[in-house]
């Protein structure tokens, strides 16, 4: 569960490679990609001529996945008529092509995932709550962004030399202003947000340096401080924007911007540190 953008795919197929499946397939659907009337035929394949179109035969994403994983991706899309056959799946591990009338048995570890409250689609009766069941053996919450600041630098990185090898041109660096701007953003696309901001910056700065004026100029949003469910969280975050856009307003110097800020230089050195902020 998490967040669109927030890295679900990415942990699922870590499961898998991690795995002693990793040898085996691993078949992602994206279940709120395809249309309710074609997501059965995508799922547990179909018969020549069952259909209109169906000109020959199609084996499905769980025939494919057979003895590796199958990620159902925005799996609370599913309609309930398809929740009522993967729930059959999932027990019995065998299923029937649409048209056809053999049952084919399968081994398929499932990792689904959603950026919903499965409760409350539960308790609205857009999901099954025998299915939900099923599906809620392991549950693992995957962060948004904003909620580990500590893996931004690290990204960023990653995706400055990925992207540039991706284009064939040379590996930009980013100053750390620059770096602290991307820290201090609420990214609520979380990860790819980020990638995409990066992608934009590798293609649009001229030069083999990024600097705070390039992420500026592409006006990163300031934080929703309103779209926080804690108070603590929106203060803490409101603090941090504040200490650093004195900080920058000040050229870094310590004790003039205590003294805007009306704090002792002790204090505003713990929250530097406490807020991983540097020049």
């Amino acid at each position: 569960m998490g967040e669109s953008g927030s890295g679900k795919e990415l942990v699922a197929r870590l499961i898998h490679e991690k795995s002693p499946r990793a040898h085996r397939s691993f078949v992602e659907v994206n279940c709120a990609a395809i249309p309710a009337e074609l997501i059965e035929s995508e799922l547990f394949g179909h018969e020549k001529g069952s259909f209109t179109g169906a000109y020959e035969r199609k084996k499905g994403k769980f025939e494919l996945a057979d003895g590796g994983t199958l990620f159902l991706d925005e799996v609370g899309d599913m309609s309930l008529q398809t929740q009522a056959k993967v729930l059959r799946i999932i027990e019995t591990q065998e299923f029937q092509r649409v048209g056809g009338n053999k049952n084919i048995s399968v081994d398929v570890r499932i990792v689904s995932a959603t950026n919903k409250d499965f409760n409350e689609e539960v308790a609205n009766g857009n999901f099954r709550e025998d299915l939900f069941f099923r599906l809620n053996v392991i549950p693992l919450n995957v962060p948004p962004l904003r909620e580990r600041k500590e893996d931004i630098p690290i990204l960023v990185e990653y995706f400055l030399q990925s992207i540039a090898r991706e284009y064939g041109r040379p590996v930009k660096k980013i100053t750390r202003r620059a770096l602290d701007l991307f820290i201090g953003y609420n990214w609520p696309g979380n990860v790819r947000e980020l990638r995409n901001s990066i992608e934009r910056l590798i293609i649009m700065t001229p030069s083999q340096t990024i600097t705070e004026r390039n992420v500026t100029f592409f006006n990163l949003r300031p934080h929703d401080y309103f779209s926080f469910k804690a108070l603590r969280e929106a203060r803490d975050t409101f603090e941090r924007d504040f200490i650093l856009k004195k900080l920058q307003e000040n050229n870094w110097n310590i004790s003039r911007t205590a003294e805007v800020l009306q704090i002792e230089r002790s204090n505003l050195h713990r929250k530097i540190k406490a807020f991983g902020l540097s020049q």
